[in-house]
Protein backbone atom coordinates (compact mmCIF):
# COMPACT_ATOMS: atom_id res chain seq x y z
CA UNK A 1 0.00 0.00 0.00
CA UNK A 2 1.65 4.03 -0.92
CA UNK A 3 0.95 7.04 0.58
CA UNK A 4 -0.19 9.56 -2.06
CA UNK A 5 2.26 12.22 -1.36
CA UNK A 6 1.79 16.12 -2.46
CA UNK A 7 1.95 15.95 -5.93
CA UNK A 8 1.00 12.83 -6.93
CA UNK A 9 -2.00 10.86 -8.46
CA UNK A 10 -3.78 7.68 -8.41
CA UNK A 11 -5.03 6.35 -11.40
CA UNK A 12 -7.57 3.08 -10.89
CA UNK A 13 -9.26 0.76 -13.23
CA UNK A 14 -11.77 1.31 -15.32
CA UNK A 15 -14.17 -1.49 -13.82
CA UNK A 16 -13.84 0.48 -10.82
CA UNK A 17 -16.06 2.95 -12.03
CA UNK A 18 -19.70 3.01 -12.68
CA UNK A 19 -19.15 3.58 -16.35
CA UNK A 20 -19.39 0.20 -18.56
CA UNK A 21 -16.43 -0.77 -20.62
CA UNK A 22 -18.81 -2.25 -23.20
CA UNK A 23 -21.61 0.02 -24.73
CA UNK A 24 -25.15 -1.68 -23.25
CA UNK A 25 -27.47 0.27 -25.53
CA UNK A 26 -26.12 0.10 -29.58
CA UNK A 27 -26.38 2.96 -31.31
CA UNK A 28 -26.56 3.50 -35.56
CA UNK A 29 -23.71 6.31 -36.14
CA UNK A 30 -21.66 4.75 -32.93
CA UNK A 31 -20.47 7.25 -31.16
CA UNK A 32 -22.21 9.85 -33.14
CA UNK A 33 -25.61 8.32 -32.58
CA UNK A 34 -24.76 8.20 -28.92
CA UNK A 35 -23.99 12.00 -28.40
CA UNK A 36 -27.08 12.90 -31.13
CA UNK A 37 -30.00 12.66 -27.90
CA UNK A 38 -26.81 15.88 -26.07
CA UNK A 39 -26.62 17.66 -28.72
CA UNK A 40 -30.11 18.15 -29.22
CA UNK A 41 -30.76 18.66 -25.53
CA UNK A 42 -28.01 20.90 -24.95
CA UNK A 43 -28.96 22.85 -28.46
CA UNK A 44 -32.54 23.43 -27.59
CA UNK A 45 -31.24 24.41 -24.09
CA UNK A 46 -28.93 27.50 -26.19
CA UNK A 47 -31.66 28.09 -28.46
CA UNK A 48 -34.03 28.99 -25.92
CA UNK A 49 -31.82 30.82 -23.39
CA UNK A 50 -30.00 33.32 -26.29
CA UNK A 51 -33.66 34.05 -27.00
CA UNK A 52 -34.39 35.18 -23.47
CA UNK A 53 -36.81 32.15 -22.81
CA UNK A 54 -34.80 29.61 -20.83
CA UNK A 55 -36.25 28.23 -17.50
CA UNK A 56 -36.59 24.81 -16.52
CA UNK A 57 -40.16 24.17 -17.82
CA UNK A 58 -39.44 25.34 -21.11
CA UNK A 59 -36.55 22.86 -21.45
CA UNK A 60 -38.85 20.14 -21.05
CA UNK A 61 -39.30 19.98 -24.90
CA UNK A 62 -36.17 19.67 -25.32
CA UNK A 63 -35.34 16.84 -22.59
CA UNK A 64 -38.97 15.04 -24.64
CA UNK A 65 -36.89 15.50 -28.38
CA UNK A 66 -34.22 14.32 -27.07
CA UNK A 67 -35.27 10.78 -25.92
CA UNK A 68 -37.64 10.48 -28.84
CA UNK A 69 -34.99 11.03 -31.25
CA UNK A 70 -32.47 8.86 -28.95
CA UNK A 71 -34.87 5.66 -28.99
CA UNK A 72 -34.84 6.04 -33.40
CA UNK A 73 -31.42 6.20 -33.34
CA UNK A 74 -31.29 2.77 -30.97
CA UNK A 75 -30.81 -0.37 -33.00
CA UNK A 76 -32.19 -2.29 -30.11
CA UNK A 77 -35.44 -0.55 -29.16
CA UNK A 78 -36.33 -2.51 -26.02
CA UNK A 79 -32.95 -2.25 -24.40
CA UNK A 80 -32.97 1.89 -25.13
CA UNK A 81 -36.51 1.86 -23.07
CA UNK A 82 -34.93 -0.22 -20.22
CA UNK A 83 -31.99 2.69 -19.89
CA UNK A 84 -34.26 5.42 -19.94
CA UNK A 85 -36.39 3.98 -17.06
CA UNK A 86 -32.73 3.50 -15.42
CA UNK A 87 -31.98 6.94 -15.64
CA UNK A 88 -35.28 7.78 -14.23
CA UNK A 89 -35.07 5.74 -11.24
CA UNK A 90 -31.27 6.76 -10.66
CA UNK A 91 -30.92 6.71 -6.99
CA UNK A 92 -28.88 10.13 -7.12
CA UNK A 93 -32.11 11.63 -8.41
CA UNK A 94 -34.95 10.52 -6.26
CA UNK A 95 -32.87 12.22 -2.94
CA UNK A 96 -32.19 15.02 -5.31
CA UNK A 97 -36.09 15.64 -5.95
CA UNK A 98 -36.69 14.73 -2.47
CA UNK A 99 -34.68 17.27 -1.19
CA UNK A 100 -36.28 20.21 -3.81
CA UNK A 101 -39.63 19.55 -2.42
CA UNK A 102 -38.04 19.95 1.12
CA UNK A 103 -36.46 22.91 0.22
CA UNK A 104 -38.63 24.41 -2.26
CA UNK A 105 -41.21 24.26 1.23
CA UNK A 106 -38.55 26.04 3.27
CA UNK A 107 -37.73 28.56 1.08
CA UNK A 108 -41.58 30.02 1.08
CA UNK A 109 -41.20 29.66 4.68
CA UNK A 110 -38.56 31.97 5.30
CA UNK A 111 -40.19 34.74 2.88
CA UNK A 112 -43.27 34.57 4.62
CA UNK A 113 -41.64 34.46 7.10
CA UNK A 114 -40.71 37.95 7.40
CA UNK A 115 -36.67 37.24 6.91
CA UNK A 116 -36.81 40.14 4.16
CA UNK A 117 -38.24 42.73 7.16
CA UNK A 118 -35.83 41.49 9.33
CA UNK A 119 -33.07 42.22 7.36
CA UNK A 120 -34.52 45.53 5.93
CA UNK A 121 -34.62 46.49 9.93
CA UNK A 122 -30.99 45.50 10.82
CA UNK A 123 -29.41 47.70 7.41
CA UNK A 124 -31.36 50.71 8.45
CA UNK A 125 -31.17 50.75 12.31
CA UNK A 126 -27.54 49.97 12.33
CA UNK A 127 -27.27 53.29 10.89
CA UNK A 128 -25.48 52.40 8.16
CA UNK A 129 -25.18 54.64 4.85
CA UNK A 130 -23.10 54.85 1.56
CA UNK A 131 -20.33 52.31 1.41
CA UNK A 132 -21.49 50.42 4.95
CA UNK A 133 -25.25 49.69 3.29
CA UNK A 134 -23.34 48.04 0.33
CA UNK A 135 -21.39 45.74 2.25
CA UNK A 136 -24.44 45.21 4.53
CA UNK A 137 -26.64 44.25 1.59
CA UNK A 138 -24.52 42.11 0.36
CA UNK A 139 -24.32 40.11 4.09
CA UNK A 140 -28.17 40.06 3.80
CA UNK A 141 -28.36 39.07 0.74
CA UNK A 142 -25.55 35.83 1.72
CA UNK A 143 -27.83 35.27 5.16
CA UNK A 144 -31.31 35.23 2.61
CA UNK A 145 -29.88 33.23 -0.02
CA UNK A 146 -28.14 30.67 2.55
CA UNK A 147 -31.41 30.23 4.54
CA UNK A 148 -33.78 30.02 1.43
CA UNK A 149 -31.61 28.15 -0.87
CA UNK A 150 -32.19 30.20 -3.93
CA UNK A 151 -30.34 32.90 -6.19
CA UNK A 152 -33.55 34.11 -7.90
CA UNK A 153 -35.68 34.10 -4.76
CA UNK A 154 -33.21 36.09 -3.06
CA UNK A 155 -33.09 39.08 -5.48
CA UNK A 156 -36.71 38.99 -5.85
CA UNK A 157 -37.18 39.45 -2.14
CA UNK A 158 -34.27 41.84 -1.84
CA UNK A 159 -34.01 44.23 -4.58
CA UNK A 160 -37.22 46.07 -4.26
CA UNK A 161 -36.11 46.78 -0.33
CA UNK A 162 -32.26 47.00 -0.27
CA UNK A 163 -31.60 48.87 -3.87
CA UNK A 164 -33.69 51.82 -2.97
CA UNK A 165 -32.99 51.91 0.52
CA UNK A 166 -28.92 51.95 -0.47
CA UNK A 167 -29.43 54.51 -3.38
CA UNK A 168 -30.79 56.60 -0.63
CA UNK A 169 -28.33 56.33 1.77
CA UNK A 170 -25.62 57.38 -0.41
CA UNK A 171 -24.65 53.62 -2.12
CA UNK A 172 -23.02 53.45 -5.37
CA UNK A 173 -26.01 52.28 -7.47
CA UNK A 174 -24.15 49.96 -10.04
CA UNK A 175 -22.34 48.01 -6.97
CA UNK A 176 -25.35 48.27 -4.61
CA UNK A 177 -26.66 45.81 -7.30
CA UNK A 178 -23.82 43.49 -7.90
CA UNK A 179 -23.71 43.50 -4.12
CA UNK A 180 -27.32 41.71 -3.56
CA UNK A 181 -26.50 39.75 -6.62
CA UNK A 182 -23.41 38.67 -5.51
CA UNK A 183 -25.43 37.66 -2.08
CA UNK A 184 -27.51 35.79 -3.94
CA UNK A 185 -24.62 33.94 -5.57
CA UNK A 186 -22.99 32.81 -2.49
CA UNK A 187 -26.18 31.14 -0.66
CA UNK A 188 -26.75 29.03 -4.10
CA UNK A 189 -22.95 27.97 -3.93
CA UNK A 190 -22.94 27.00 -0.34
CA UNK A 191 -26.37 27.03 1.33
CA UNK A 192 -27.10 23.16 2.32
CA UNK A 193 -30.62 23.31 0.82
CA UNK A 194 -29.87 25.45 -2.44
CA UNK A 195 -30.09 23.33 -5.66
CA UNK A 196 -26.53 23.62 -7.13
CA UNK A 197 -25.86 22.29 -3.39
CA UNK A 198 -28.15 19.25 -3.80
CA UNK A 199 -26.90 18.19 -6.99
CA UNK A 200 -23.45 18.47 -6.68
CA UNK A 201 -23.52 16.62 -3.43
CA UNK A 202 -25.56 13.85 -4.60
CA UNK A 203 -24.59 13.31 -7.58
CA UNK A 204 -21.12 12.51 -6.85
CA UNK A 205 -22.18 10.24 -3.39
CA UNK A 206 -21.08 12.82 -0.98
CA UNK A 207 -22.30 13.57 2.63
CA UNK A 208 -24.09 17.06 2.75
CA UNK A 209 -21.82 17.20 6.25
CA UNK A 210 -18.58 17.33 4.34
CA UNK A 211 -19.64 19.15 1.21
CA UNK A 212 -20.53 22.08 3.37
CA UNK A 213 -17.84 21.71 5.68
CA UNK A 214 -15.02 21.67 2.62
CA UNK A 215 -16.63 24.12 0.41
CA UNK A 216 -16.69 26.73 3.31
CA UNK A 217 -13.43 27.63 2.72
CA UNK A 218 -13.33 28.31 -0.47
CA UNK A 219 -16.97 30.50 -0.63
CA UNK A 220 -15.94 32.41 2.70
CA UNK A 221 -12.47 33.32 1.04
CA UNK A 222 -14.46 34.65 -2.35
CA UNK A 223 -16.99 36.37 0.16
CA UNK A 224 -13.99 38.25 2.28
CA UNK A 225 -12.54 39.39 -1.38
CA UNK A 226 -15.82 40.80 -2.65
CA UNK A 227 -16.32 42.43 0.99
CA UNK A 228 -12.76 44.08 0.16
CA UNK A 229 -13.77 45.07 -3.39
CA UNK A 230 -17.26 46.80 -2.13
CA UNK A 231 -15.62 48.43 0.92
CA UNK A 232 -13.26 50.58 -1.97
CA UNK A 233 -16.07 51.29 -4.85
CA UNK A 234 -19.47 50.51 -3.07
CA UNK A 235 -20.25 54.34 -1.83
CA UNK A 236 -19.56 57.75 -3.46
CA UNK A 237 -23.35 58.19 -3.79
CA UNK A 238 -25.96 61.41 -2.66
CA UNK A 239 -27.81 60.40 0.48
CA UNK A 240 -31.21 61.21 0.46
CA UNK A 241 -34.49 61.18 2.68
CA UNK A 242 -35.81 58.00 2.59
CA UNK A 243 -39.68 57.10 1.72
CA UNK A 244 -41.78 54.54 2.70
CA UNK A 245 -39.59 51.84 2.96
CA UNK A 246 -38.74 51.76 6.76
CA UNK A 247 -42.26 50.83 7.13
CA UNK A 248 -41.32 47.47 5.84
CA UNK A 249 -38.56 46.87 8.80
CA UNK A 250 -39.71 44.38 11.02
CA UNK A 251 -36.56 42.96 13.62
CA UNK A 252 -38.92 39.88 14.33
CA UNK A 253 -38.50 38.62 10.79
CA UNK A 254 -34.62 37.69 12.12
CA UNK A 255 -36.08 35.10 13.87
CA UNK A 256 -36.33 32.93 10.81
CA UNK A 257 -32.55 32.82 11.13
CA UNK A 258 -32.72 30.44 13.55
CA UNK A 259 -34.31 27.91 11.42
CA UNK A 260 -31.50 27.94 8.78
CA UNK A 261 -28.91 27.27 11.69
CA UNK A 262 -31.07 24.33 12.49
CA UNK A 263 -30.69 22.83 9.07
CA UNK A 264 -26.82 23.59 8.85
CA UNK A 265 -26.65 21.95 12.30
CA UNK A 266 -28.23 19.31 11.83
CA UNK A 267 -26.50 18.71 8.72
CA UNK A 268 -23.12 18.92 10.10
CA UNK A 269 -24.02 16.62 13.08
CA UNK A 270 -24.26 13.54 10.06
CA UNK A 271 -28.21 14.04 10.20
CA UNK A 272 -29.05 13.06 6.44
CA UNK A 273 -30.45 16.26 4.70
CA UNK A 274 -33.98 14.96 4.31
CA UNK A 275 -34.11 15.00 7.78
CA UNK A 276 -32.62 18.61 8.43
CA UNK A 277 -34.74 19.68 5.98
CA UNK A 278 -37.85 18.65 8.12
CA UNK A 279 -36.42 20.24 10.98
CA UNK A 280 -35.46 23.56 9.57
CA UNK A 281 -38.95 23.33 8.02
CA UNK A 282 -40.80 22.86 11.47
CA UNK A 283 -38.25 25.18 12.74
CA UNK A 284 -39.72 27.90 10.26
CA UNK A 285 -43.10 27.33 10.50
CA UNK A 286 -42.91 27.39 15.05
CA UNK A 287 -40.52 30.73 14.45
CA UNK A 288 -43.42 32.40 11.70
CA UNK A 289 -46.25 31.92 14.39
CA UNK A 290 -44.36 32.95 16.58
CA UNK A 291 -43.27 36.53 15.31
CA UNK A 292 -47.02 36.73 13.81
CA UNK A 293 -45.89 36.53 10.54
CA UNK A 294 -46.98 33.25 9.91
CA UNK A 295 -50.35 31.61 10.72
CA UNK A 296 -52.07 28.03 9.98
CA UNK A 297 -54.11 29.70 7.51
CA UNK A 298 -51.41 30.78 5.18
CA UNK A 299 -49.58 27.46 5.53
CA UNK A 300 -52.19 25.48 4.78
CA UNK A 301 -55.85 26.01 4.49
CA UNK A 302 -58.98 24.47 2.17
CA UNK A 303 -59.56 26.66 -0.50
CA UNK A 304 -62.69 28.30 -1.15
CA UNK A 305 -62.48 27.22 -5.02
CA UNK A 306 -61.16 24.54 -6.93
CA UNK A 307 -57.81 25.42 -8.50
CA UNK A 308 -56.52 27.57 -5.83
CA UNK A 309 -53.46 27.04 -3.37
CA UNK A 310 -53.85 24.94 -0.59
CA UNK A 311 -51.50 27.91 1.41
CA UNK A 312 -47.33 27.95 1.26
CA UNK A 313 -46.86 24.06 1.22
CA UNK A 314 -48.28 23.76 -2.11
CA UNK A 315 -46.60 26.99 -3.28
CA UNK A 316 -43.04 25.70 -1.99
CA UNK A 317 -43.67 22.24 -3.74
CA UNK A 318 -45.18 23.77 -7.01
CA UNK A 319 -42.28 26.41 -7.16
CA UNK A 320 -39.68 23.33 -7.74
CA UNK A 321 -41.88 21.11 -10.16
CA UNK A 322 -40.35 22.48 -13.33
CA UNK A 323 -37.02 21.99 -12.03
CA UNK A 324 -37.98 18.15 -10.64
CA UNK A 325 -39.24 16.76 -14.43
CA UNK A 326 -36.35 18.25 -16.39
CA UNK A 327 -34.02 16.88 -13.79
CA UNK A 328 -35.50 13.72 -14.38
CA UNK A 329 -35.48 13.92 -18.70
CA UNK A 330 -31.81 15.11 -17.70
CA UNK A 331 -31.09 12.02 -16.04
CA UNK A 332 -32.29 9.84 -18.55
CA UNK A 333 -30.55 11.24 -21.48
CA UNK A 334 -27.41 11.23 -18.71
CA UNK A 335 -28.01 7.45 -18.90
CA UNK A 336 -28.13 7.03 -22.79
CA UNK A 337 -24.49 8.49 -22.90
CA UNK A 338 -23.17 6.51 -20.48
CA UNK A 339 -24.83 3.07 -21.80
CA UNK A 340 -23.98 4.18 -25.11
CA UNK A 341 -20.46 4.06 -24.43
CA UNK A 342 -20.14 7.64 -25.45
CA UNK A 343 -18.79 8.52 -22.45
CA UNK A 344 -16.13 6.26 -21.60
CA UNK A 345 -14.82 7.31 -24.77
CA UNK A 346 -14.57 11.21 -23.95
CA UNK A 347 -13.14 9.96 -20.62
CA UNK A 348 -10.49 7.89 -22.23
CA UNK A 349 -9.75 11.20 -24.31
CA UNK A 350 -9.63 13.47 -21.71
CA UNK A 351 -7.11 11.06 -19.55
CA UNK A 352 -4.78 10.65 -22.44
CA UNK A 353 -4.50 14.48 -23.63
CA UNK A 354 -5.63 16.89 -21.44
CA UNK A 355 -6.04 15.08 -17.61
CA UNK A 356 -3.10 13.25 -16.85
CA UNK A 357 -2.69 14.54 -13.52
CA UNK A 358 -4.74 15.59 -10.51
CA UNK A 359 -4.19 19.14 -11.20
CA UNK A 360 -4.93 18.97 -14.55
CA UNK A 361 -8.27 16.62 -14.21
CA UNK A 362 -9.64 19.27 -11.85
CA UNK A 363 -8.75 22.30 -14.13
CA UNK A 364 -10.54 19.80 -16.77
CA UNK A 365 -13.53 19.54 -14.43
CA UNK A 366 -13.97 23.35 -13.78
CA UNK A 367 -13.51 24.02 -17.17
CA UNK A 368 -16.22 21.33 -18.79
CA UNK A 369 -18.74 22.40 -15.79
CA UNK A 370 -17.86 26.23 -16.63
CA UNK A 371 -18.24 25.50 -20.33
CA UNK A 372 -21.68 23.70 -19.74
CA UNK A 373 -23.07 25.98 -17.42
CA UNK A 374 -22.28 29.58 -20.28
CA UNK A 375 -25.11 28.46 -22.63
CA UNK A 376 -27.94 27.56 -20.23
CA UNK A 377 -30.14 29.74 -18.41
CA UNK A 378 -30.12 27.35 -15.12
CA UNK A 379 -27.04 25.89 -13.40
CA UNK A 380 -28.20 22.95 -12.00
CA UNK A 381 -28.83 21.03 -15.01
CA UNK A 382 -25.50 22.10 -16.62
CA UNK A 383 -24.64 19.87 -13.34
CA UNK A 384 -27.06 17.74 -14.13
CA UNK A 385 -25.44 17.05 -17.30
CA UNK A 386 -21.90 16.54 -16.30
CA UNK A 387 -21.95 15.07 -12.82
CA UNK A 388 -22.62 11.73 -13.33
CA UNK A 389 -21.30 11.57 -16.71
CA UNK A 390 -17.90 13.34 -16.54
CA UNK A 391 -17.07 14.77 -13.48
CA UNK A 392 -17.72 11.47 -10.82
CA UNK A 393 -15.84 9.49 -13.31
CA UNK A 394 -13.20 11.38 -13.99
CA UNK A 395 -12.55 12.63 -10.70
CA UNK A 396 -12.57 8.86 -9.17
CA UNK A 397 -9.94 7.77 -11.74
CA UNK A 398 -7.55 10.25 -10.01
CA UNK A 399 -8.71 9.68 -6.51
CA UNK A 400 -10.52 12.68 -5.57
CA UNK A 401 -12.90 12.47 -2.44
CA UNK A 402 -16.15 12.81 -3.53
CA UNK A 403 -16.87 16.49 -1.62
CA UNK A 404 -14.21 17.78 -3.75
CA UNK A 405 -15.42 16.59 -6.97
CA UNK A 406 -18.87 18.02 -5.69
CA UNK A 407 -17.16 21.65 -4.69
CA UNK A 408 -14.74 22.03 -8.23
CA UNK A 409 -18.68 21.48 -9.82
CA UNK A 410 -20.55 23.74 -7.45
CA UNK A 411 -18.18 26.43 -7.40
CA UNK A 412 -17.48 26.44 -11.08
CA UNK A 413 -21.00 26.47 -11.80
CA UNK A 414 -21.75 29.47 -9.38
CA UNK A 415 -19.22 31.94 -10.93
CA UNK A 416 -19.34 33.01 -14.15
CA UNK A 417 -23.01 32.01 -14.51
CA UNK A 418 -24.24 35.23 -12.17
CA UNK A 419 -22.32 37.37 -14.92
CA UNK A 420 -24.01 36.00 -18.51
CA UNK A 421 -26.67 38.32 -19.05
CA UNK A 422 -29.11 35.24 -20.52
CA UNK A 423 -29.10 33.50 -17.85
CA UNK A 424 -32.09 33.29 -15.38
CA UNK A 425 -30.92 34.89 -12.11
CA UNK A 426 -29.22 37.50 -14.06
CA UNK A 427 -32.37 38.48 -15.79
CA UNK A 428 -34.91 38.48 -12.75
CA UNK A 429 -32.35 40.25 -10.80
CA UNK A 430 -31.72 43.08 -13.10
CA UNK A 431 -35.98 43.29 -14.17
CA UNK A 432 -36.29 43.40 -10.19
CA UNK A 433 -33.90 46.03 -10.03
CA UNK A 434 -35.40 48.16 -13.13
CA UNK A 435 -39.03 48.11 -11.55
CA UNK A 436 -37.02 48.99 -8.28
CA UNK A 437 -35.83 52.21 -9.52
CA UNK A 438 -38.83 53.19 -11.54
CA UNK A 439 -40.80 53.22 -8.60
CA UNK A 440 -38.99 55.54 -6.88
CA UNK A 441 -37.06 57.11 -9.79
CA UNK A 442 -33.51 56.46 -9.37
CA UNK A 443 -30.75 55.04 -11.48
CA UNK A 444 -30.71 51.63 -12.59
CA UNK A 445 -27.25 50.27 -14.08
CA UNK A 446 -27.23 48.41 -17.50
CA UNK A 447 -27.94 44.22 -17.36
CA UNK A 448 -24.24 44.17 -18.72
CA UNK A 449 -22.78 45.40 -15.43
CA UNK A 450 -23.78 42.31 -14.14
CA UNK A 451 -20.09 41.11 -16.14
CA UNK A 452 -18.45 42.84 -13.02
CA UNK A 453 -20.70 40.86 -10.25
CA UNK A 454 -17.12 40.59 -7.67
CA UNK A 455 -18.72 36.98 -5.83
CA UNK A 456 -18.42 35.33 -9.55
CA UNK A 457 -14.79 36.46 -10.16
CA UNK A 458 -13.71 35.70 -6.64
CA UNK A 459 -14.97 32.66 -6.53
CA UNK A 460 -13.64 31.39 -10.07
CA UNK A 461 -10.13 32.87 -8.56
CA UNK A 462 -10.03 31.02 -5.60
CA UNK A 463 -11.38 27.92 -7.00
CA UNK A 464 -8.33 27.71 -10.22
CA UNK A 465 -5.83 28.76 -7.49
CA UNK A 466 -7.02 25.47 -4.94
CA UNK A 467 -6.69 23.20 -7.76
CA UNK A 468 -3.08 24.79 -9.04
CA UNK A 469 -2.03 24.50 -5.63
CA UNK A 470 -3.89 21.96 -4.52
CA UNK A 471 -5.06 23.78 -1.29
CA UNK A 472 -8.47 22.55 0.24
CA UNK A 473 -8.15 19.01 -2.06
CA UNK A 474 -9.13 16.11 -0.72
CA UNK A 475 -8.59 12.25 -1.94
CA UNK A 476 -10.67 9.56 -1.39
CA UNK A 477 -8.22 7.23 -0.15
CA UNK A 478 -5.08 8.18 0.65
CA UNK A 479 -3.55 4.18 0.98
CA UNK A 480 -4.82 3.49 -2.11
CA UNK A 481 -2.72 1.15 -4.40
CA UNK A 482 -2.11 2.85 -7.51
CA UNK A 483 -1.43 1.24 -10.72
CA UNK A 484 0.52 4.35 -12.19
CA UNK A 485 1.86 6.97 -10.02
CA UNK A 486 2.91 10.47 -12.01
CA UNK A 487 4.56 13.20 -10.43
CA UNK A 488 2.12 16.62 -10.99
CA UNK A 489 4.21 18.84 -13.81
CA UNK A 490 5.10 22.03 -12.36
Amino acid sequence: MTNLAKGEIAVVDNKNLNIPQKPVVEMFGGFLGGLLPLIILVGILIWLSVAGRGGTMPFWAAGWLAIVVGLFMAKNKSEYSKCIIRGLGDKNGSVIIACWILAGVFGKLMVAGGLVDGLLWFGIEAGTQGVIFTVISFLSAMLFALGTGTSTGTVISLVPVLYPAGVFLGADPTMLGLAILSGAAFGDNLAPISDTTIVSAYTQGAEMRDVVRSRFPLSITAAFLTVVVLLIAGGGGETKSLPEIQAQMDAAGLLMLISFAVVVISALLGKHIIESLVYGNLAAVILGLINGHLTLQKIFHIPTESGQSTGLIQDGISGVVGAIIFALLVLAVTQVLVESGVMNRVLNWAQKTIARTVRQAELTIIGITILFSIPIAANAPAELLVGPSIVKPLGEKFNLASARRANLMDCAVCSLFFTMPWHIAVVVWYTTLTTAADAYGIFAPSITSAFYNPYSWMLLGVLLFSAITGWNRKYANNDLKATTSLKESV
